[in-house]
């Protein structure tokens, strides 16, 4: 979901096209021009799924506080609400980034619906627009904490706000004592592995390419973050069907991408032929396409099963201490 081109059937990358501007700090600026209108339709979005969320608040018919009573309240929490915003724009950008990357390095289709440079432009510029989603749903959360200790001194609610929301295994209620590390995790990954490919000239493609690889890791950091504490798919309800449905087509991506590599390099083959990796690598490689196979079955069985972590609405309200433990 970061920013990135993809290799050549040869293994290589081809050399820039006439026109593309080189890595560094002008394609950056580049690539942050030809963002803006992908991060206004985010804000668009956001917006538009704050409102929602505001709404139902209102209404009385939010998950979040069906989990969080205390919460009952659109015009107190509207700092969270709009964290939870924009969690869900980060959270589709990252799955549109993730397929567009998949389909650029995967087999390549035989036909695209536009240009090949188009689509790896959409790729680094909707990559760019997740991270500054990413950092916003984080600085709200923080926000909205500061917010909430109103009777501490400013100086201890800031740290506390910021600790919580930045600092890995500071955060100490529930379940967000594992799900705030893992989305904090994705962020601090997406960060370094986006701005590389604006510096791979200096450190080599091959090691950038290996490096890229990590990036399906911060995606799968975000999703497992969202559906652990995401008040709005807590329940076992259609919104986190769908978000679980979501992950099909992305496994399935990734599967034909291991099957049918686009670099010569990275295809299985038989283990011991001329060329080929050696044992160890090979059983690695061959494990690794067994899992992604098992994750395809694993994931329409969950979304056919209707069993997919999620919890059983209360038929009356929880007990509360009065302390948020739930984002997304």
């Amino acid at each position: 979901m970061l920013p990135g081109t993809t290799p050549g059937d040869d293994g290589s990358h081809a050399p820039p096209a006439a026109g593309r501007r080189p890595a560094g700090r002008g394609a950056l600026r580049a690539d942050l021009r030809a963002a803006l209108p992908d991060a206004s339709a985010a804000v668009g979005v956001t917006a538009a799924v704050f409102v929602l969320l505001y709404v139902r608040m209102d209404a009385g018919t939010s998950a979040t506080v069906a989990v969080m009573p205390f919460m009952d309240d659109a015009g107190t929490y509207w700092m969270y609400l709009l964290s939870q915003a924009f969690g869900w724009s980060g959270l589709l950008w990252a799955w549109g980034t993730v397929v567009l990357g998949l389909l650029l390095s995967g087999p390549r289709p035989g036909r695209l619906p536009v240009a090949r440079q188009t689509l790896e432009r959409w790729h680094r510029t909707t990559s760019l627009t997740t991270t500054a989603l990413m950092f916003a749903h984080a600085l709200m959360f923080a926000a909205e904490l500061v917010r909430y200790e109103a009777e501490s001194a400013w100086g201890d609610r800031l740290w506390s706000g910021f600790a919580d929301s930045f600092v890995p295994g500071w955060y100490d209620s529930g379940t967000g004592r594992i799900a705030i590390p893992l989305g904090q995790g994705a962020l601090y990954l997406a960060v370094p592995l986006g701005l590389l490919f604006y510096v791979r000239h200096r450190f080599g493609p091959n090691t950038w390419r290996r490096l890229h690889r990590f990036v399906i890791v911060v995606y799968v950091l975000s999703v497992w973050h969202t559906l652990l504490y995401g008040t709005n798919v807590w329940f076992g309800e259609w919104p986190r069907t769908v978000v679980w449905l979501l992950q099909v087509p992305v496994a399935v991506l990734l599967l034909a991408r291991l099957l049918r590599p686009a670099r010569r390099a990275g295809r299985l083959g038989a283990p011991g032929r001329d060329g080929a990796r050696s044992l160890p690598v090979w059983v690695v490689r061959a494990l690794g396409r067994v899992a992604v196979a098992a994750l395809v079955v694993g994931l329409i069985a969950v979304v056919a099963s209707g069993h997919d972590g999620g919890r059983a609405r209360p038929t009356a309200p929880p007990a509360s201490d009065g302390q948020a433990d739930g984002t997304g």
